[in-house]
């Protein structure tokens, strides 16, 4: 869902969308395919997009009664770590977005809310809320380097695939720590 674009829009932007060659009648459409720099911040706090990567857009503008219906997908490079091991995760992602723009001064500007539908400024559509909701609505909370991933040892810290199956750490009963010392002293 767009939030409200309180800042005055670029055409110059890489995630502004100039709709002055779309014909504002129904069912007119026009495709855009290019490569833009990743915004800042996209992702969570374990995985994201790489701030600059290449996000490929291949969009659809069609013109509808009230606005412009914007679809298509963003794909793009994904970096990160497993929430497990910490070990670093690089992947890709490829997501669908598909949002309303509302016409300044249309019956839907008067009859929705600006969080219901986007709004446009002029002939301009600010593709990064609902770029930035796709992307990080689609990144898991906690991202695994591999479905299996068995994590690390609680005690030493070392990757569980680096230790042998027996491998474990002797428990002392707090109340006894001070008598383990005896024996260590005797030895």
């Amino acid at each position: 869902m767009p939030k409200p674009s309180p800042k005055t829009l670029s055409p110059r932007s890489p995630l502004v969308l100039d709709t002055r060659e779309l014909p504002r009648r129904p069912g007119a459409l026009r495709t855009v395919e290019r490569v833009v720099p990743a915004p800042a911040d996209l992702g969570l706090e374990l995985i994201g997009v790489p701030e600059g990567a290449d996000l490929s857009l291949n969009l659809r503008l069609e013109s509808v009664s009230e606005g412009v219906l914007v679809s298509g997908t963003v794909s793009g490079p994904i970096e990160g770590e497993c929430g497990r091991c910490l070990r670093p995760i690089r992947d890709s992602l490829a997501v669908k977005i598909q949002e309303l723009y509302a016409y300044e001064n249309s019956t839907t500007d008067e009859t929705a809310d600006e969080d219901e539908v986007g709004r446009m400024q002029g002939d301009l559509i600010d593709l990064e809320p609902v770029l930035r909701d796709a992307v990080v609505l689609t990144l898991p909370t906690n991202p695994l380097c591999r479905d299996d991933c068995p994590g690390l040892c609680p005690e030493c810290g070392v990757h569980w695939d680096e230790l042998p199956a027996d491998h474990s750490h002797q428990q002392i009963d707090p109340r006894w720590a001070g008598l383990s010392q005896l024996t260590r002293q005797e030895e």
